[in-house]
């Protein structure tokens, strides 16, 4: 069913937080209607063979993995950093896999995000105050006056980016460099000498006797597409709506309304009032949606929400991913769960260690690893106590060798992060970090396996 009273502009009736001011109307619109002309960036069938995907994650049939950039940048955009990224989210997934002995949904933070939400409007550096850097889309990250100015041209640039990006993607996922004959060749080079490469080599040894087996009996890459191919979707926080309404069109064969900017598209924390702009926006649009779920949401805001952007109570349509921090986690999250079980909504569970655990060391943001993973555990812990499914992860990762999150096998240091700190916005684990969160995920899960098991078997 369509949503009612609603279509792509009615987002523009609504309050609206986080919005950046333009100072040329004339020329947004202009950028806006140039934008609305352009070739979709992904497609409605994309998007709903996602939400089909998620469905089965909301049943229990599967985990959510979806990460990457804070805030992907103009100046870094390149094939190498791409292809990183991707051999980095390979080896998380395949971890994962492994542990779970289920499907793995693979969502990339990529290809699209590039707003930013903030604060604070104002950014003050040695008594100097400018408007605060929103993402390479709307303004730029030097600071001074001319390049904090929001650009609609920006919005260009960003759109032809996402192109880019996706069409590597897309060759990646399905031209071969994702087939599991190569699940040695995804070792990036600084992780191959860190604590975790080991333990990745003997789980890549293991797969590679599977593959031998199954080619021995007539089955391989060459004439199964699933051992050669992945499906890797894409998505961005909806912050920007007037990129995201240029971007929206009517399916064809459907007859909805999709964003065509990105497979998944989800709500922030700071712009989810569920009379606001951004809930309005995404209520009509057929995408599979996320929504950030911090402490300051209620229960039956929860439900409020809820209500609102999945009526219909669709499997795999709403992932609520959950940022509350490893010390809050136990207080917020199992009322949302009881409030959510009791109604009997549908939604994957998703954990966001990442956001609820930034602090400042040196001057520098960062986020210590151990936190990251208290907060995974206890997420787990309290699923497992609550007989729900911990569905997914939500991480801000990279696959470069940044020095931005402390702690992690390597154990870094306050001292090391201005090493290499390249983040535009907020701190990200690299590659390592990232692999060794994937194996303490894998644990759980196969954990969260064999006590099911038992229980079937009692």
């Amino acid at each position: 069913m369509m949503a009612q009273n609603w279509n792509p502009t009615s987002w523009r009736n609504k309050p609206i937080q986080q919005v950046p001011d333009y100072p040329d109307m004339a020329a947004l619109n202009a950028t806006e209607a140039q934008l609305a002309t352009y070739p979709p960036l992904v497609f409605a069938g994309e998007a709903r063979r996602l939400k089909a995907t998620l469905g089965k994650v909301a049943d229990g049939q599967g985990f959510l993995l979806q990460g990457g950039d804070c805030a992907e940048s103009f100046a870094e955009h390149g094939a190498d950093t791409i292809r990183d990224f991707f051999r980095a989210f390979l080896q998380m997934a395949v971890v994962l896999t492994f542990g779970a002995q289920q499907p793995v949904v693979k969502v990339g933070r990529i290809a699209g995000q590039f707003a930013k939400p903030r604060s604070s409007n104002i950014e003050k550096i040695g008594g100097v105050e400018l408007p605060s850097y929103r993402g390479d889309i709307i303004n730029g990250i030097e600071f001074n006056e001319k390049a904090r100015i929001p650009d609609p041209e920006r919005q260009i640039m960003a759109y032809r980016q996402s192109a880019a990006t996706l069409n590597l993607l897309r060759a990646f996922a399905m031209g071969g460099y994702a087939n599991l004959d190569n699940v040695h060749k995804w070792m990036l080079g600084f992780v191959k000498d860190s604590p975790q490469a080991e333990r990745y080599r003997a789980l890549a040894d293991r797969i590679s006797e599977t593959m031998d087996f199954m080619a021995a009996i007539g089955i391989n890459s060459e004439n199964n597409h699933a051992l050669r191919e992945t499906d890797f979707f894409t998505s961005h926080e909806a912050l920007l709506l007037g990129y995201e309404q240029a971007l929206t069109r009517v399916d064809s064969t459907s007859g909805d309304w999709y964003a065509t900017s990105g497979h998944m598209i989800w709500i922030g924390d700071r712009t989810r009032q569920p009379d606001h702009a951004h809930v309005e926006y995404c209520r009509g649009i057929k995408n599979p949606l996320g929504m950030k779920c911090g402490p300051s949401l209620t229960a039956d805001g929860l439900l409020e929400l809820i209500d609102i952007l999945n009526p219909a109570n669709e499997a795999g349509r709403l992932t609520l991913i959950c940022r509350f921090g490893h010390d809050k986690v136990g207080e917020h999250l199992p009322r949302l769960i009881r409030a959510v079980e009791r109604e009997g909504r549908k939604v994957v569970w998703s954990c966001d260690p990442m956001h609820g655990n930034t602090i400042t060391m040196n001057n520098y943001k960062t986020r210590p690893f151990d936190r990251i993973l208290t907060e995974v555990e206890n997420f787990f812990a309290i699923h497992h106590s609550e007989g729900t499914h911990p569905g997914g992860i939500h991480v801000e990762m990279t696959g470069n060798d940044v020095t931005e999150c402390t702690g992690g096998a390597r154990a870094l240091t306050a001292e090391d992060l201005q090493d290499r700190y390249h983040t535009h916005c907020d701190p990200r684990l690299n590659a390592d970090q990232a692999l060794e969160l994937a194996f303490l995920l894998a644990e759980k899960l196969k954990s969260g396996r064999d006590e099911q098991k038992l229980a079937v078997n009692a």
